[in-house]
């Protein structure tokens, strides 16, 4: 699984390099025609030694006074 792992998610028909727990699902289904719960897919994972990874820094574009206003805004009514 990690060889396929390895080619990254544009090899396996996606446009961007992210690697998700869906998406792995699914390389599973397709290789090994094994369908495996999202929780079970985390687990192997974990197992391997494998972990979420977050961004390092914070995108050049992002504009901190629009997320503020939508904190404040508009995230108390989706809550």
């Amino acid at each position: 699984m990690e060889k396929e792992l390895a080619l990254g998610p544009a090899e396996h028909g996606w446009e961007d390099q992210r690697w998700t727990v869906a998406r792995i699902r699914a390389v599973i289904a397709w290789k090994f025609q094994v369908d495996c719960s999202v929780a079970a897919v985390w687990r192997l994972l974990h197992r391997h030694g494998w972990s979420w990874q977050s961004p390092a820094r914070r995108a050049v574009e992002r504009d901190e006074h629009a997320v503020e206003l939508w904190k404040k805004d508009v995230w108390p009514q989706v809550e």
